[in-house]
């Protein structure tokens, strides 16, 4: 009887595994096909944008404009650095799964890397008709790490905050620092997520599922990479970025 039980359990706990392996293969599954379908469009629309400008400086009347032409040219140049931009996230990407990047050791002021990314992203939330206010309240706002990358993270953070505001954003960045270190804040009044949306914000190529939907851009790489460069080998001294504020 014992032998019995003792054999029944294990049949029970592999078919139990075996469950929970065939619904994580279809997670994958869909996770994959998310990011292909996101991938497309990504490219599709500059592919097309620029196809158009193409057109349009073959055209017999633009060729006499001198400023057609530059405005048209110009849109090529941004679209194409559009393109880029996207590879490069994919590329970085793969090099952090290999810890093959190399991530500088700088005494920096997180507070102007703030206002830096701040003044980057003012343009597009304005645009939306929002705004974004500061709190800059740390008092030891000095730290050891790489700079370019930390304000990629902190950008990162306010593009998402943007994106996910259906009207008019509202976003407060702030600090606070301790005898423990700096904390960063980013608070906004999206559109928020589900607690099962939320265990997952730092899987690589995860988006919240929306069907064919397509009206926010982007690969599902934003916040893996946050999570990567915080937790990267080079250790930013005094940082602190909560989990709850990353949502």
């Amino acid at each position: 009887l014992i032998g019995s039980l003792f054999f029944t359990s294990i049949i029970i706990a592999v078919f139990y595994y075996t469950v929970l392996i065939l619904f994580r293969q279809k997670k994958l599954s869909e996770i994959k096909n998310d990011f292909i379908n996101n991938m497309t469009h990504e490219f599709k629309t500059p592919l097309a944008t620029i196809s158009l400008a193409v057109d349009a400086v073959n055209n017999p009347m633009i060729l006499k404009d001198e400023n057609k032409i530059k405005h048209y040219t110009h849109i090529i140049k941004e679209e194409n650095k559009r393109m880029n931009s996207q590879v490069e996230k994919v590329l970085q990407m793969a090099l952090l799964d290999k810890n093959q990047i190399n991530l500088s050791k700088d005494e920096i002021d997180i507070h102007d890397i703030i206002y830096r990314a701040v003044e980057n992203i003012s343009l597009q939330v304005e645009e939306k008709g929002g705004n974004i206010m500061t709190e800059l309240a740390a008092e030891n706002y000095e730290l050891t790490g790489d700079e370019v990358h930390l304000q990629n993270v902190i950008f990162n953070l306010l593009d998402n905050a943007n994106k996910y505001s259906p009207d008019k954003p509202e976003i407060k960045i702030s600090t606070q620092s301790d005898n423990k270190g700096i904390y960063i804040t980013i608070e906004d009044k999206g559109i928020g997520m589900s607690q099962d949306n939320i265990k997952m914000i730092f899987e690589k190529f995860y988006r919240v599922p929306t069907g064919n939907v397509h009206n926010i851009k982007g690969f599902g790489l934003g916040l893996t990479y946050v999570k990567a460069i915080i937790v990267a080998p080079v250790s930013y001294t005094h940082l602190t970025l909560p989990t709850s504020d990353l949502v």
